[in-house]
């Protein structure tokens, strides 16, 4: 009896990263106290631009950030939120 290693043929369309399919493209700034209530639920967020998501990673450090949440956190005053 002899065994063979079939390799299945790679079919999804070229420049697709095969690493991390779901990876963010860029991450938002979302009230702190809704983002473990996103994670364990399933509900959805708002973003300070506007953009409505589940959480579902967490950024690393040096992760890209949206620009337009950036500059909407950048104008906000200090200390006037949750």
């Amino acid at each position: 009896m002899s065994t063979e290693t079939l390799t299945k043929p790679d079919t999804r369309p070229e420049g697709t990263d095969s690493t991390d399919d779901d990876a963010p493209k860029m991450f938002h700034y979302v009230r702190k106290n809704k983002i473990a209530e996103s994670a364990v639920m399933g509900t959805h967020v708002v973003a300070l631009c506007g953009e409505v998501f589940p959480v579902t990673k967490s950024p690393k450090p040096g992760s890209p950030v949206c620009p337009a949440c950036k500059e909407i956190y950048q104008g906000l005053r200090p200390g006037g939120g949750e």
